[in-house]
């Protein structure tokens, strides 16, 4: 055999070692980063806020991605008319799938339309995948449209079981320029506040209905660190209001605030530390 050939033959055995190495590599990785989080069917629904779409949330479901959570994500449409369209597919058996809901009127600030139609949504997949359980992720507005469905269907045991909740830059009791102004709101000692909007008032009634030692909640608030307590559109007291409307009959709540020019309320939902927070909160086994 000449000793060109030898070469030839030998490089490519190299080349066949190293793929299979890398692959082999690749695999452990893989195999290493699923082994950190849950492997279930549980769908995690993502809710956008005022004016905005799906695409806010995309950073969010990438991150989770990327990080090995799932291979899953699919979309939500919702028309004006609350008619519910699922585009893309879930697998059978598929891991971790999250939904990005995408409300077509997004400025619709009557928060029982915007809780109807979350349950829209939630019927559509029940009816397709039969999903018995789902968490939540909402930032803004869409903590809205989940803390209103719930007001309204908590007690309605055919509709799947809420299981984590993840709400981000709430604006329960009220946001900034609109009906509060920065350092304004204050806080009992038991979260209540001093002075309650009309829509704080209705979900009140959350006191009573929410579902009861069922959901892990986690609210997740920016502080810009300016010196007005806010995510400059939300008031850290409007955001924190929600632990009187709901800490005493969820399963578990907690808070975490972010500081820094990456709390603005809208940067929220692209910010690093937000990603693992909830990634660890929702997935990790």
């Amino acid at each position: 055999m000449h000793k060109q050939t030898k070469l030839i033959i030998g490089s490519v055995g190299v080349v066949v070692v190293l793929v299979a190495l890398v692959g082999f590599v690749l695999n452990r990785q893989q195999d290493s980063a699923q082994s950190q989080y849950v492997q279930i069917t549980t769908p995690t629904l993502f809710f956008h806020g005022w004016g905005s779409s799906y695409h806010a949330e995309e950073h969010m479901a990438n991150a989770a991605k990327q990080a090995g959570v799932t291979d899953t994500i699919i979309r939500a449409d919702v028309s004006r008319q609350g008619k519910v369209t699922l585009v893309g597919q879930i697998p059978a058996n598929a891991k971790n799938p999250i939904v990005e809901v995408n409300y077509a009127d997004n400025r619709n600030t009557h928060y029982h339309t915007d809780g109807r139609w979350m349950r829209n949504v939630l019927v559509a997949l029940q009816a397709k995948y039969h999903i018995t359980k789902f968490n939540v992720v909402g930032h803004s507005m869409g903590n809205m449209a989940i803390a209103f469905y719930l007001l309204d269907n908590a007690g309605n045991n055919k509709l799947p079981k809420l299981q984590k909740q993840v709400d981000i830059a709430g604006h329960y009791n009220g946001i900034l320029g609109i009906n509060d102004k920065p350092n304004q709101m204050k806080l009992r000692k038991s979260g209540q506040p001093t002075v309650m909007d009309a829509d704080y008032q209705e979900l009140l009634g959350l006191r009573q209905k929410y579902p009861w030692k069922q959901v892990d909640v986690l609210n997740i608030y920016g502080d810009k660190d300016d010196g007005t307590h806010s995510d400059g559109d939300v008031s850290n007291a409007s955001s924190k209001s929600l632990r009187y409307l709901i800490a005493d009959r969820a399963k578990s709540y907690r808070e975490k605030k972010i500081v820094g020019p990456d709390a603005q309320h809208s940067k929220l939902h692209e910010n690093p530390e937000v990603d693992r927070l909830l990634i660890n909160f929702i997935w990790q086994n």
